[in-house]
């Protein structure tokens, strides 16, 4: 009994491969990144203000405070619309329509190559040449095929995502236990009902965890497409203002995007483990 609370004791805090840190440490630690960020920038910022006031290179806070309320609550003179949720708007609903129909295609795909060996020799060479080539590389035979409009920055963002959750969702489906597939043809089951009844609905929060591991590279090929041909987006409007070094209004759009990605992922991570907490538990 002893020994075992000495060797609690022992244990490491923080620094080591056995270390636990305790929670008021781990927001402490979690924060302390963003501290450090946030102090050398204020210390360049007020250094180059020093010298020139009007500097636009590293604006104040209150400068980003400024400009962001002039973007989101003022309405455009041109237009009449409020830039901020014109581009939200604009951008959130090429993510969705692209991230969607890559995981409906991906699901679809992945459970038939990990569970049909004939159709894994079939298509899994084409996927996996899909997931190597950059579509960032394929961007100019999108807008020539598709033209400049909405369907070529979806088409983008599918082609991004896609082969990611379909191999993500065949080595899922791989690892289903050969007994449970057997079992159920055993009963009467016909191969569609296993695939599609007994396989698939196992699968969805491994879906749901794909896509959220996808965000990420969905928003890089949102951004590029829209940077590069746009009337309206996150990606378009700052690469508007680069020319001008509006960076009042780069740096906080540049930030509403990090929090529009971090509620993303906090909010598939939250559904996940409410619809499947079984995976959860599992997964943690």
């Amino acid at each position: 009994m002893a020994n075992g609370v000495e060797r609690r004791r022992a244990e490491p805090g923080f620094w080591g491969v056995h270390a636990r840190p305790g929670s008021r440490a781990r927001w402490l630690l979690g924060a302390l990144p963003f501290v450090l960020v946030m102090g050398v920038y204020l210390g360049a910022s007020f250094v180059r203000r020093l010298d020139n006031p009007q500097d636009k290179l590293l604006p104040s806070p209150a400068q980003m405070l400024q400009a962001g309320r002039r973007m989101a609550f003022e309405p455009d003179r041109r237009t009449g619309d409020k830039l901020l949720w014109l581009d939200t708007r604009s951008s959130l609903k090429r993510l969705a329509i692209g991230v969607s129909a890559a995981a409906a295609a991906g699901l679809l795909l992945g459970l038939n190559l990990g569970l049909l060996p004939g159709i894994n020799v079939l298509l899994q060479p084409i996927v996996t040449m899909g997931s190597i080539i950059p579509p960032l590389a394929l961007l100019p035979i999108l807008f020539i095929v598709f033209g400049v409009d909405e369907l070529s920055k979806v088409v983008l963002i599918f082609v991004g995502t896609f082969p990611v959750i379909t191999r993500g969702i065949m080595l899922e489906a791989r690892r289903t236990p050969r007994e449970q597939i057997v079992k159920a043809l055993t009963l009467g089951a016909s191969q569609l009902e296993v695939i599609y009844r007994i396989v698939m609905p196992q699968l969805l929060p491994r879906l749901l965890e794909a896509v959220r591991l996808s965000l990420g590279g969905a928003w890089l090929f949102l951004i590029a497409s829209e940077a590069i041909a746009s009337e309206s987006g996150l990606g378009y409007r700052i690469f508007l203002v680069r020319r001008y070094m509006a960076m009042d209004v780069i740096i906080p759009y540049a930030m509403w995007i990090t929090a529009l990605g971090f509620g993303m992922d906090w909010g598939l991570k939250k559904l996940i483990a409410r619809l499947y907490p079984w995976y959860s538990s599992e997964d943690s």
